[in-house]
């Protein structure tokens, strides 16, 4: 990286760990209620494992030094089970995090080492042990309060903070933004308010134009969604990187709009 782009990184990578410590600090009461969604997995009677960082920073961010080159921003959804864990705190270090780095193994024309050149974001940092159960979050507050859950309105705001964060991060590095897991990003969907803030957001950015052509949408690793659809949607004259550009457009026109 440059001096001035590592400025950039290192100024956004701080603003996220601090963003996350104190989303965490702010919901004292949200790792026992995520426990007892784990909990309620398994009818109540075991856990299905322990809650350890119900807001998860990424740790991986903290071995990227001025010297790596970084070619992709990833954007996955939020921690899960094995994100979460003490011994991780890292995202899409899961099975989806195996079948996407298979999936740049098995393709070495991309020039992407996953492991060394694509950093990774979340739409949330919120911890649950599905994404979809990051509505049930909220309804399991909303039990005990005759309010608007405290949980919903931290997850929304974490939405707008993790878009805001994705900016800093795609201007300090200028490459490539993959968002994957775009179906709950439309209207009604878990992370519309994410959708929302990524559209208000890059409407107001100088060089506008050219960064909203570098970010690109596709279907989740996870149970090889994406490498399935890719291969659906492939033309017999393009080469993978074409088929990933058009596809990924095409999707970011249904998300985002032209």
């Amino acid at each position: 990286m440059t001096k001035s782009e590592w400025n950039k990184f290192t100024k956004a990578r701080e603003r996220f760990r601090s963003e996350t410590e104190e989303l965490s600090r702010a919901l004292p009461k949200l790792k026992k209620i995520q426990q007892e969604l784990v909990s309620g997995r398994s009818g109540g009677k075991n856990s299905f494992y322990t809650v350890e960082t119900p807001v998860v920073y990424n740790s991986a961010l903290d071995e990227i030094t001025s010297d790596d080159e970084i070619k992709l921003i990833l954007v996955a959804d939020n921690p899960g089970r094995r994100e979460q864990a003490a011994e991780n705190r890292r995202y899409l270090s899961g099975p989806s995090g195996k079948i996407a780095r298979k999936f740049f193994i098995d393709n070495p024309e991309l020039g992407i080492d996953f492991q060394k050149n694509a950093i990774i974001l979340n739409k949330t940092p919120v911890h649950s042990p599905r994404t979809a159960e990051l509505r049930e979050l909220c309804r399991i507050e909303a039990k005990d309060s005759r309010n608007k859950s405290s949980i919903a309105s931290a997850i929304e705001n974490s939405q707008k903070t993790m878009a805001l964060l994705l900016l800093e991060f795609h201007e300090a590095l200028g490459v490539p933004v993959w968002i994957t897991g775009y179906s709950e990003m439309k209207k009604g969907g878990i992370f519309e308010c994410y959708t929302e803030t990524l559209k208000s957001l890059y409407a107001q950015t100088p060089g506008r134009e050219y960064m909203y052509k570098q970010i690109f949408f596709y279907r989740h690793f996870s149970m090889n969604q994406f490498t399935i659809d890719l291969k659906q949607q492939a033309l017999p004259a393009e080469n993978i990187a074409e088929s990933l550009a058009r596809i990924g457009a095409a999707y970011r026109e249904r998300i985002l709009g032209k």
